[in-house]
């Protein structure tokens, strides 16, 4: 594949921002958005009037509700922007979809400087309803899609249904053994003892992992991400606007949003899913090489996703991220290939893909304290699974 131009290597994050994360947060979502836009803003060295564009996953769709309570029509008003271009929508590749959206609209010309951002406030609805946002309440704006009328009816009630069978098909085909995949749980924990924000910081062990209850065989409850109340934002400039900034500009390097198979948790190959279109896409925009990469902030909804996503972006041959992953040395933070370093989903929060950008631009730019990585400049973000996937390859120039 080839083509005349790349488009997304006329963009570089700028600034970065996040609220506090909270189980639950005492503050609205408008709150939690407001504080991390305004940190992002201010860290790219910018001002409110200075945002042309406004960007993010998946906007007003959800009609208020816990997994979008804000939208980019509702932050434009609260921060009295002008823009000349916004968007948001549940549609495209995950979470991720927001920056790449973005990034092709500075890229088109359109806008100059765009806010990203992506708030959630799961914590507090299930504070209020234990069921929120569970498959089963099928809520006209999430849950109605035409794909899970035919999941409800069999019991599948939570993604993780569906996500154990990604598990069972891995542990048959490659021998992937619970210890296994307990490291990445572990290795989220590990992390996010060291990261002020986290969720969850106390001390895990292989035991504790192995005595937690299962939820959906073979996942138990550690393989799951913990709901949070959090914004989390950041800055997107032309690159030449970048370069002007406080900040060495992280270049979008290369992108991933590819799929290549029915949008379907299940009409896929389990051990593949929609990772392996992305990761392909993303390193043919690229000379960059897998080995080159210092970083790896991978989705972990659900721990087997993360396993799935070191394969799916070439990090480790496809069925060897067991063995890769086993006793948790080489996905340390001292190890080759350090991930998701302020403890993931599993550990730090559920801040839905945004989170893992704003990860890798703190190692990037040597900002993690306690968790800080050796120097590096390349980061790999992904987020999603299954029928959904998007990938960014960031260069700190």
């Amino acid at each position: 594949m080839s083509f005349d131009r790349l488009y997304e290597k006329d963009v570089a994050i700028s600034g970065i921002g996040q609220s506090e994360v909270g189980r639950p947060s005492h503050k609205s979502a408008m709150r939690l958005t407001v504080d991390a836009c305004l940190e992002a803003i201010a860290d790219a060295g910018l001002k409110r009037d200075d945002i042309d564009g406004v960007s993010c996953w998946p906007g007003d769709n959800n009609n208020g509700n816990s997994f979008s309570p804000v939208g980019p029509n509702a932050l434009i008003g609260t921060l009295g922007l002008r823009v000349n271009w916004y968007g948001g929508g549940y549609e495209g590749p995950g979470p991720l979809a927001g920056v790449i959206n973005g990034a092709m609209a500075i890229a088109a010309g359109l806008c100059r400087h765009v806010l990203v951002f992506r708030t959630i406030t799961e914590a507090s609805a299930r504070r209020v309803d234990k069921t929120a946002n569970a498959l089963s309440n099928k809520t006209a704006g999430r849950d109605s899609s035409f794909f899970w009328q035919w999941y409800t009816p069999y019991h599948v009630h939570s993604a993780i249904n569906l996500m154990a069978m990604y598990a069972q098909r891995h542990f048959h085909e490659y021998g992937t053994t619970a210890e296994q995949l307990a490291q990445i749980a572990l290795t989220c924990r590990a992390n996010a003892a060291l990261n002020p924000k986290a969720v969850y910081r106390q001390p895990m062990t292989m035991a504790d992992y192995l005595a937690s209850r299962f939820i959906s065989t073979p996942l138990r409850m550690f393989d799951c991400d913990v709901h949070c109340d959090a914004g989390t934002a950041i800055v997107l400039s032309r690159i030449d606007a970048a370069r002007a900034g406080p900040n060495p500009p992280i270049r979008l390097e290369a992108i991933g949003s590819a799929l290549h198979q029915p949008w379907s948790w299940d009409q896929i190959s389990l051990t593949e899913g929609a990772s392996f279109d992305a990761g392909r896409m993303m390193w043919q925009r690229t000379d960059i090489k897998p080995h080159e990469v210092g970083q790896a902030q991978l989705y972990d909804g659900f721990s087997i996703l993360t396993m799935i996503w070191l394969e799916g972006l070439g990090l480790v041959p496809r069925g060897e991220s067991g063995r890769f992953v086993e006793g948790g040395q080489r996905i340390a933070r001292d190890g080759e290939l350090p991930i998701n370093t302020n403890g993931g989903q599993l550990s730090g929060g559920r801040t839905h893909g945004l989170g893992y950008v704003h990860e890798a631009c703190t190692q990037l730019w040597g900002r993690a304290g306690a968790r800080q990585i050796p120097p590096h400049q390349v980061a790999v973000a992904a987020s999603g699974g299954g029928p959904l996937a998007g990938s960014l390859l960031l260069v700190r120039e």
